[in-house]
């Protein structure tokens, strides 16, 4: 009959009522009848699937209540997955028992129990010839002794799961067979429900209630919609078995145990189910960066954290998150102290502070406008070796270009990039070896899966929730955990020690009473494209010498840190997104190291990255943003290399150091944070000390004894090689601009390098030194438009200023109350004195080129003294007197200086070309700066007093 004779509705009606092999007969007359068929998927398909005793709903017990892609093809696959124990026969080498096997027209169906053929399941064992089917009756049957299994049988409880149970123990000798829809029982004299030591059992809709399944290789298995109560497997050297659709409640300890490195021995049924495993295998699921999941509210309380949002940072002319046009408007009204210097300010800030044209005219300086007379007296200084970097920062657009290019660059990789491009992540996820557990549901009890002594084991999509751990791995053990959800652990959920290793990714881990992922002794894990969040603790800890790649995961929400690395623990960590925790995004305590680079820190309460005690990470290109504290922090003894950093937006300091940390922090953008560039104190800061203990129920005790121990020579020898070595912490080759305080704050009882640093623009001074017992150098700076002083020295602080330029500052350009060398800096276009020496200073100020828009080259007051010598100075605007000392100190010493009077103003482009503008730089204006105590500086070795022999239109008076 042709199908276009009856409508397709009425076609699907009559088919809903065939059976099974109908169906398959119907499927093969045509394809329209195929199709037809295959049309009956949320129907008939759908009531075949669930109406088959030995199955339960294809997504239980996770998510029961979604249907599948298509029910036809689930129940394919449950049909196909229980028959696996007969195909064996396939590989029978006798052709007396194949022969036997293919004689037989049908298996005997024999009956146990009352009514039936046989009154026990010894009794009907004893008299079953190889694949009947043992059909239990409706009730409890009870075994008094272990029974053996020495023939191939399939077991099944007749009528609904529950109606038939058995109380027994169960020893399986021969090389296969199938128990399904009966309740398991210990019988009184063992907790062993069923052991194999060499064949193949299959298990089909099972309970197992308060006993133990036993499995060494090389016997396998395979457990299919079974649950466990307060009942646990132990897999021992598995080659591969497979546990789908599972649950296990109320264990002791571990629910499932995986012991011993996976057999060589393969059994029989390993390449069926191997075949089976990728059949069924889950596709990746791509993660969402640009909105995380919001942390749920429970019974634990109110949730961690409000709804997340992206760190997506919105940079540029249209919208700025740091500084808008009233922050711009409130920076130029509190630097303007005239009216002629608000004018130059914000003709600067319209002409990006580019030089003055030298082909301006002559008659420009006849101008009675008063930028014009401003710009007169104007030194051109922009081609010093720091000018690159300052054309950076002072075009809005190029710097909001930049920080666009860097989150493209450091957007979060999906774990399908990560395999492509990570061939060892690539085959740990394609791994079929040891234990496969997909779709379970572990609950309620005391571990989800225990794996030592080099077992390994492969999770796939299932869910961990109220244990006290999920997935314990050590003893050089693997562990492959993909696309898991794990949350509500009253300790860690993933805990890895004693070498153990293996592939942690696109998994789920939330609210955990512990670390997300705990990571000690060696253990050396690939830790990718997770989400890690609203954890009671830190996100993942790293302890004691622990390892691990940890990277492209999302860590959000954690009330302690994000990362936290201690006691020798050295992590490379890259690439992730740290973002809104209740405490740092990344610490490093106790000795701690670590490579963090590449990683998006932002929003989080306290440092974007924390670095204390002993802590010696690398943090290295990484963006720190939005920060409600400090951007980094380098606490008590903090040492590390801090490189290549944008630190951005912050509401604290961008870098935040203790006067005895060690660190080196060189070639960073330090930028738009509300206080203080980079801020050096001495005062003790226990108040933000994390705690030494990550667990109730566990501390690092062991770690911390253990920390002095030898690490790897090789890599030991690799770190060693990322550094310089430093004996004094080091400030050097940084851009530190439109910070909302002093660029550099320093009150420090440590001596201090500053080095080569751009500090512009920031809303009070360049740099501050307010307490200096040791000495603080100050060298190969440009330190410009910022707008207060220069640089400031208070009393008692000792410091060595020497080959900076300092420009264009709205105040001073430097007040020193202190005591120490300025020496062959160029002290240029500051809105107030050049150089101002006030109260008991005591400064040798000598090579230093000077000029002042409008006040003093030069000023001392009060008790001043020292030596002022061999100074050139420029004349500014002002009529006063250039120099003016005002000191009553009868040992300041001032001789050899010399005074310049501008009469033609297209000259004055000569004036700081002999030597050039400072700062001056070894190598180029690329090369790194030396930090030892005799660095050389460019010297003068010209009188400027000579003029531009080619054009003689200087007029020097020399006083």
């Amino acid at each position: 009959m042709e199908v276009g004779g009856l409508p397709v509705e009425l076609w699907q009606l009559i088919l809903s009522y065939l059976r099974l092999p109908d169906l398959g007969r119907c499927s093969l007359v045509c394809r329209a009848w195929y199709e037809l068929v295959l049309s009956l998927d949320k129907t008939r398909w759908r009531q075949l699937c669930l109406g088959c005793l030995e199955h339960r709903h294809p997504n239980w017990p996770n998510q029961p209540g979604v249907e599948p892609r298509s029910w036809r093809e689930a129940f394919k696959q449950h049909y196909l997955a229980s028959k696996t124990w007969t195909k064996n026969t396939q590989d029978l080498e006798s052709s007396n028992c194949l022969s036997l096997f293919r004689r037989r027209k049908g298996r005997r169906r024999l009956c146990v129990g009352v009514g039936g053929e046989f009154g026990s399941l010894r009794a009907a064992l004893a008299a079953a010839s190889p694949y009947d089917c043992l059909v239990l009756l409706p009730g409890v049957h009870e075994e008094q002794g272990e029974v053996l299994l020495k023939v191939p049988v399939e077991v099944v409880g007749q009528g609904k799961l529950g109606d038939v149970a058995l109380l027994a123990s169960i020893d399986q000798h021969c090389p296969t067979a199938r128990l399904c829809n009966m309740v398991f029982m210990p019988a009184r004299f063992t907790s062993v429900l069923y052991k194999t030591t060499s064949g193949y059992v299959q298990f089909d809709n099972c309970n197992f209630e308060s006993g133990q399944l036993q499995i060494h290789a090389p016997g396998t298995c395979q457990v299919k919609f079974c649950t466990f109560s307060q009942s646990s497997i132990h897999l021992r050297s598995m080659a591969l078995c497979v546990l789908e659709n599972c649950e296990f409640t109320g264990s002791e300890n571990a629910s499932v145990t995986v012991e011993g490195c996976p057999s060589s021995d393969r059994n029989w049924a390993c390449k069926h189910l191997a075949v089976l495993a990728k059949s069924c295998a889950a596709p990746m699921r791509e993660p969402n960066p640009a909105g995380c999941p919001v942390a749920k509210q429970d019974g634990w309380g109110e949730s961690l954290l409000e709804p997340v949002r992206t760190c997506e940072i919105v940079v540029g002319e249209e919208r700025s998150s740091f500084l808008s046009a009233v922050d711009a408007q409130a920076l130029l009204g509190s630097a303007q102290e005239d009216t002629e210097f608000g004018e130059s300010l914000r003709a600067a800030k319209e002409k990006g502070y580019q030089a003055l044209n030298s082909n301006s005219s002559d008659s420009d300086l006849c101008s009675d406008d008063e930028e014009d007379a401003q710009a007169a007296y104007k030194l051109p200084y922009k081609a010093h070796s720091l000018s690159h970097t300052l054309a950076d920062v002072t075009h809005s657009r190029l710097q909001s270009n930049k920080l666009h290019a860097l989150q493209r660059d450091l957007k979060l990789k999906s774990l399908q990039q990560e395999l492509q491009q990570d061939k060892e992540a690539q085959s740990l996820a394609n791994s079929l070896q040891g234990c496969i557990i997909r779709e379970c549901l572990f609950r309620d009890g005391k571990g989800g899966i225990f794996i030592y002594s080099r077992g390994q084991a492969k999770l796939e999509g299932s869910i961990f929730r109220d244990l006290t751990y999920a997935v314990r791995c050590i003893q050089n053990s693997k562990v492959i955990m993909l696309r898991n959800d794990i949350h509500h652990c009253k300790a860690s959920g993933i805990f890895l020690r004693l070498s153990a290793g293996g592939l942690i990714a696109d998994n789920n881990i939330h609210s955990n009473c512990e670390a997300g992922v705990d990571i000690r002794k060696g253990a050396n894990p690939l830790v990718l494209c997770n989400k890690i969040h609203s954890g009671l603790r830190s996100g993942i800890v790293v302890v004691g010498n622990g390892k691990g790649i940890i990277r492209s995961n999302q860590i959000y929400g954690n009330k302690e840190a994000g990362i936290y690395i201690l006691y020798n623990g050295n992590p490379a960590v890259s690439g992730n997104h740290i973002f809104q925790g209740l405490a740092a995004g990344i610490a490093v305590n106790e000795n701690g190291r670590g490579q963090i680079t590449g990683n998006v820190i932002c929003e989080n309460q306290w440092g974007g990255a924390d670095i204390r005690h002993g802590g010696d990470p690398i943090l290295r290109n990484n963006l720190i943003s939005c920060g409600y504290s400090d951007g980094v922090v380098v606490g008590e003894r903090g040492k590390g290399l801090i490189e290549g950093n944008t630190i951005y937006g912050n509401k604290g300091c961008g870098v935040w150091m203790m006067s005895s940390s060690l660190p080196h922090l060189i070639n960073n953008q330090i930028s738009h944070n509300s206080i203080y560039g980079v801020a050096v104190f001495c005062r003790k800061d226990d108040a933000g000390d994390y705690p030494l203990s990550q667990g109730a129920s566990e501390n690092f005790q062991e770690e911390r004894e253990g920390a002095g121990e030898e690490n790897d020579p090789d890599i030991e020898e690799e770190y060693l090689a990322a550094r310089r070595p430093i004996s004094v912490a080091l400030v050097e080759l940084n851009s530190i601009n439109h910070n909302g305080a002093a660029g550099l704050h320093v009150k420090s009882s440590e001596a201090l390098n500053i080095i080569a640093n751009v500090i512009h623009a920031n809303r009070d001074g360049g740099v501050a030194v307010l307490q200096s017992s040791q000495l603080t150098r100050i060298a190969n700076n440009s330190i410009s438009c910022n707008s207060r002083r220069g640089v400031l020295v208070e009393a008692e602080c000792q410091v060595e200023l020497r080959g900076n330029g300092i420009y264009d500052n709205s105040s001073h350009g430097i007040v020193s109350k202190g005591e120490g060398v300025i020496m062959e800096n160029d002290i240029i276009g500051n809105h107030r004195c050049g150089l101002q020496l006030l109260q008991a200073a005591d400064m040798k100020v000598t090579n230093n080129r000077i000029q002042s828009f409008r006040d003093y080259g030069i000023a001392l007051f009060d008790e001043a003294k020292g030596l002022v010598q061999e100074n050139l100075i420029f004349q500014g605007r002002s009529k006063k007197s250039i120099l003016r000392p005002m000191s009553n100190a009868e040992d300041c010493i001032i001789q050899n200086n010399v005074l310049l009077t501008f009469k033609k103003r297209f000259d004055m482009e000569c004036m700081l070309i002999n030597p050039p503008a400072r700062p001056h730089m070894e190598g180029g204006a690329t090369g790194s700066c030396t930090a030892a105590g005799d660095q050389r500086v460019s010297s003068i070795t010209t009188r400027v007093d000579g003029g531009c022999h080619n054009h003689g239109s200087i007029f020097c008076t020399i006083l």
